[in-house]
């Protein structure tokens, strides 16, 4: 489930994303890479941005930076350096303060982050009906699956991971769907900010109704110097899920996460290439797989 902000055609997208994660768990786990090279039908991608934004982006501005990240073994000092920079650790202390105080959105928040909470909103308020469009291609992705009794694995980026969420509780509360996802991965997600959750669907339900509950596994990583996932931990926030019973685990990926994704030379840890070719994620995947589809 890919973020925000347009994306290249999906037949061209959908290629490039799953190099990127081939290569996150190649780094993790080879032997988990091989399998997944000789399954075919693995990996859906969910194509909702043009809907949403009504146009694509040109892929070939990506395909250098996609490359190199694919080359690049690991992360550079020059690159957790810039990812733990004091410019970065200030933004997040003011996105975090801004995030309790609302009022302090328009004094401590840049532009940048500002055009992001305006995008969202057109999301959360379902402006001619776009909330229940970007959902409507993951339901029925994981519909398809229930039909076919396929154990599913759910990444979401970014806003991606809202939408997922949200999805995920309208098949739980609304129109169930006969089956649970395995594992919920979310990576750069801003689900653990107090602005996301307070508009989530089923925020301010009472008990079981406040969740989905068909999520057995929910995985969240956060790169070192992620700003949109400026608030990085999310089993803080969701820990009533736990307490009710009604997923098994949520965790917080401990180790400091380093993306190393280049764009024009500069250094990008939110886009969704980064993570996906990052160890880290890429042993989540595999994990799972040996776990759950292997077993």
């Amino acid at each position: 489930m890919p973020g925000k902000n347009p994306k290249p055609p999906p037949e061209e997208y959908a290629v490039q994303t799953w190099r990127c994660l081939l290569e996150g768990v190649r780094r993790a786990d080879p032997g988990v890479h091989a399998l997944l090279l000789t399954t075919p039908g693995v990996f859906e991608l969910i194509a909702w941005n043009y809907d949403y934004y009504g146009s694509y982006r040109d892929i070939s501005i990506d395909m250098p930076s996609i490359e190199a990240a694919l080359k690049q073994k690991e992360a550079t000092p020059e690159d957790i350096h810039g990812a733990r920079s004091w410019k970065l650790k200030i933004a997040r202390f003011s996105y975090l303060l801004a995030d309790f105080v609302p009022a302090l959105i328009n004094v401590v928040v840049d532009e940048r982050i500002k055009a992001t909470i305006l995008e969202t909103k057109r999301y959360f308020e379902n402006r001619d009906g776009i909330a229940e469009i970007v959902r409507k291609p993951l339901a029925e992705c994981i519909r398809e699956a229930c039909r076919q009794d396929l154990p599913i694995l759910l990444i979401g980026h970014s806003l991606g991971s809202i939408i997922a969420y949200d999805t995920l509780w309208l098949l739980s509360h609304v129109d169930p769907a006969p089956c649970v996802v395995d594992q919920f991965l979310t990576i750069g997600s801003p689900l653990g900010t107090q602005y996301a959750q307070k508009r989530l669907l089923g925020h301010g339900a009472a008990g079981r109704t406040r969740y989905p509950t068909n999520i057995r596994r929910w995985c969240n990583v956060s790169a070192v110097g992620d700003l949109a996932a400026f608030d990085p931990r999310v089993r803080n926030d969701f820990h009533r899920m736990l307490k009710l019973g009604i997923i098994e685990d949520i965790r917080d990926y401990e180790k400091p996460v380093y993306n190393f994704f280049h764009i024009h030379g500069a250094l990008n840890v939110h886009r969704s290439y980064g993570y996906l070719v990052n160890r880290a994620v890429g042993g989540v995947v595999a994990e799972w797989w040996r776990e759950r589809v292997l077993r």
